[in-house]
């Protein structure tokens, strides 16, 4: 599991595209989204490298 910081995510709008980011690359990945701490828990069998790689992609990058 990872935990990644992404300050742009401000909206529910937001959330559906990280989450179809992560999935994307691992289409059984779990993603749980705290827009108040703007922070993203991925539960996937991915490197975490690509899912960083793919959630800037998508225009939210991990700080």
């Amino acid at each position: 599991m990872f935990e990644f910081q992404v300050p742009s995510i401000s909206c529910g709008h937001c959330v559906k595209a990280v989450t179809q980011a992560v999935q994307s690359v691992d289409a059984q990945a779990k993603v749980q989204v705290d827009l108040a701490q703007h922070q993203v828990t991925v539960e996937t069998l991915q490197e975490r490298q690509a899912i960083v790689d793919v959630l800037a992609e998508a225009g939210y990058p991990v700080v």
